[in-house]
């Protein structure tokens, strides 16, 4: 058995903690919560989503988007928008107050990641990409068949 420090889902569920932590440290000084600024950064990446959609893809209840959509739209980061697809949905839109906080969200997320790539060459950076997106579709192909097969796909 490998001890936690060479273990690779410890590393990696570690990392990403580290990740998020300093990241959240950086952030802070903008005044949003890491929620928040995560629906803000699906809805720049997803525009034009719908709010089940992006609930979805964020992987939470829709009551629970709905309340941070809530906060966000008091303080004037979005608008609910009437979905031209269907009357009774409603799709969440950036306002123009979003725009420079996700671009200083972005320069954060820059500066997070350069702190964690110190040391690794644009080669080893690549191949980590690789790795990881190779990882990812690993997991993401078997999550969709076990959807489609109503198992868990072991």
């Amino acid at each position: 058995m490998r001890p936690p420090e060479r273990s690779f889902g410890f590393l990696l569920y570690d990392s990403a903690r580290l990740l998020r932590r300093d990241f959240d440290r950086r952030a802070r000084a903008i005044g949003l919560t890491r929620a928040q600024w995560s629906v803000l950064s699906h809805l720049n990446r997803y525009e034009g989503v719908n709010q089940v959609a992006l609930a979805d893809l964020m992987e939470i209840q829709p009551i629970t988007l709905v309340r941070h959509l809530d906060r966000l739209e008091d303080a004037g980061w979005i608008i609910r928008a009437a979905d031209p697809n269907d009357r009774r949905s409603r799709v969440p839109q950036l306002t123009d107050k979003a725009r420079p906080v996700l671009e200083r969200l972005q320069a954060l997320a820059a500066e997070t990641r350069e702190l964690a790539l110190i040391g690794i060459g644009d080669d080893e950076r690549e191949r980590l990409l690789d790795a990881l997106q190779k990882i990812r579709a690993n997991l993401s192909s078997r999550e969709d068949a076990a959807g489609r097969t109503g198992t868990d796909g072991g």
